[in-house]
């Protein structure tokens, strides 16, 4: 996907018999893998074959640049989102997780860990039920385990694409029984350094089909549309490249210019035991794409965090936060359990924000453009102690977007490129639009590279300081037996006083 108004020249590709040459074309990419459950190692399809149908997602924690028609998102790490066979265990899914991508020990199994998928859409009540994610930060562990155990070690073009899977920015893997196969995909939004694409596309098969196509976006007649232009051709049919254009309907989009086009996340200090997550907006201005357009937030939280929903249904503490409400929440909310306890991976959470109003967006302009805060409050779990007294905790940046339901009239048909099982689209109507904002990270000190510093917020939050337990159990012991002795002591002094004036009292009896 070459960028529109590029200087791109056909000369560029170049078809000859069973061969496509691609020579220096700046494009962004995606490869699409598609394989039968046979060609699979045995331990892979012998889970599968315990689910019903298993979507994978993983995200790259460095940011990038949405390309049309690659503009949905998700946030940094490994989502998956499951369905089990009816009446069937699925006691193969964890292991081969840890396996594959080296997923912590939250998961068990998906009874135990994975939590249930929140749909309120009707046209998603078919998708995955259960949703479960952890912070992977790369891909390592699947670049293994691709050329230990599918790559032949004499196979050097296989060893060679699974080391290439470092530089992805996202990973879908997805399988469902009714079809039997699975489905990878991977994304690059620009080529490795030269900073161009020179490859040789050969069909790699008799029963391979080789697809292979050179687009470009164009403008879209419709609002809901999107449209490219460029040239297709299937590797071993084709004799020579097939000039096309096509426009499809698409629930994803980037964000206009004057609704908001980037966001910042940080976690105000000192967190404390009570983190805050501000998200910044650069101006006040931010107009909706359209009149039903709303602005929400999706966060993925760690079991280490939770949100108090009922902390987030009042009214003035909303409004105070720059927040509108809270439209959909899920997972472990359990606002007392310490983290050691809690068995599920976390939560996720849908809140709608409130950004100004025109009318002060036009007094903050007159004066000068200033940025905008929404605030979401979250509370820390009791963590297990540490030698410092303090330890990390690690959470993804959420996602902002506009939502923006369409009229009953509009068909959104079938999108060769749409990204479904994200976890926030089945919160919406089938016929919502989504108008995504870029995350825009800081860059470390030194480095002026935005990328270098992630979409993952990473903080110092307080627990129980190791050194001290046995000091305080013995100090509480002391404290204990102090105290009992002080009231042992005053109940017998108290004895001892009525004793002897009683004894008194009798006394003079007897001499009067």
């Amino acid at each position: 996907m070459h960028p529109p108004g590029d200087q791109f020249d056909p000369t560029q590709l170049r078809l000859e018999n069973d061969t496509l040459h691609v020579e220096s074309l700046r494009a962004a990419r995606e490869d699409r893998l598609t394989v039968g459950l046979d060609e699979l190692p045995q331990e892979l399809w012998r889970a599968l074959k315990q689910c019903h149908e298993l979507h994978l997602r993983w995200v790259s924690p460095k940011s990038y640049p949405s390309i049309a028609p690659f503009v949905s998102r998700a946030s940094p790490g490994l989502h998956v989102f499951f369905t089990p066979q009816r009446n069937r265990s699925a006691d193969r899914l964890c292991p081969l997780l840890l396996k594959v991508f080296g997923t912590n020990t939250k998961c068990a199994s998906p009874e135990e860990s994975f939590t249930a998928l929140s749909v309120t859409s009707e046209r998603f009540t078919s998708t995955a039920t259960l949703q479960f994610y952890d912070l992977v930060p790369a891909l390592n562990d699947l670049i293994t385990y691709i050329q230990l155990k599918i790559c032949s070690p004499q196979d050097e073009e296989c060893l060679d694409k699974a080391s290439s899977l470092n530089t992805v920015n996202y990973l879908d893997i997805d399988y469902d029984a009714i079809s039997q196969s699975l489905v990878l995909s991977v994304f690059r939004h620009e080529p490795p350094p030269p900073g161009t694409w020179t490859a040789k596309f050969q069909k790699s098969g008799d029963s391979a089909k080789t697809e292979i196509g050179v687009l470009a976006s164009e403008k879209a007649t419709e609002p809901e549309e999107l449209s490219l232009g460029g040239f297709l051709t299937t590797i071993g049919e084709s004799t020579q490249l097939k000039p096309t254009r096509f426009s499809f309907p698409s629930r994803h989009h980037r964000s206009p210019q004057d609704s908001g086009t980037t966001y910042l996340t940080a976690f105000m200090l000192p967190t404390g035991l009570h983190p805050t997550l501000r998200l910044t907006f650069p101006s006040t201005s931010m107009r909706p794409p359209l009149t039903t357009c709303a602005l929400h937030t999706y966060l993925i939280l760690p079991s280490s965090l939770f949100p108090d929903k009922y902390q987030l249904s009042s009214p003035l503490f909303l409004a105070f936060m720059n927040l509108r409400g809270l439209r959909a929440i899920s997972g472990e909310t359990d606002l007392e359990a310490p983290n050691w306890v809690v068995k599920k991976w976390g939560s996720a959470l849908l809140m709608e924000l409130a950004p100004p109003s025109s009318s002060s967006a036009k007094a903050s302009r007159s004066v000068e453009a200033a940025p905008w805060h929404a605030s979401i409050p979250l509370h820390l779990r009791y963590l297990p102690p540490s030698q410092k007294g303090t330890t990390p905790i690690s959470v993804p940046w959420p996602l902002v977007f506009w939502a923006c339901p369409m009229d009953e009239g509009i068909k959104m048909g079938t999108n060769p490129f749409d990204r479904v099982h994200l976890g926030y689209e089945g919160l919406f109507g089938p016929r919502t639009m989504f108008y995504h904002l870029l995350p825009e990270p800081l860059p470390r000190v030194g480095s002026g590279d935005r990328a270098a510093e992630g979409l993952v917020e990473s903080v110092q939050v307080p627990v129980f300081e190791a050194g001290w337990d046995a000091g305080v159990g013995w100090g509480t012991l002391g404290l204990v037996l102090l105290a009992f002795s002080w009231v042992v002591g005053k109940l017998v002094g108290t004895t001892v006083f009525w004793g002897s004036t009683n004894e008194g009292r009798g006394g003079r009896r007897k001499r009067d």
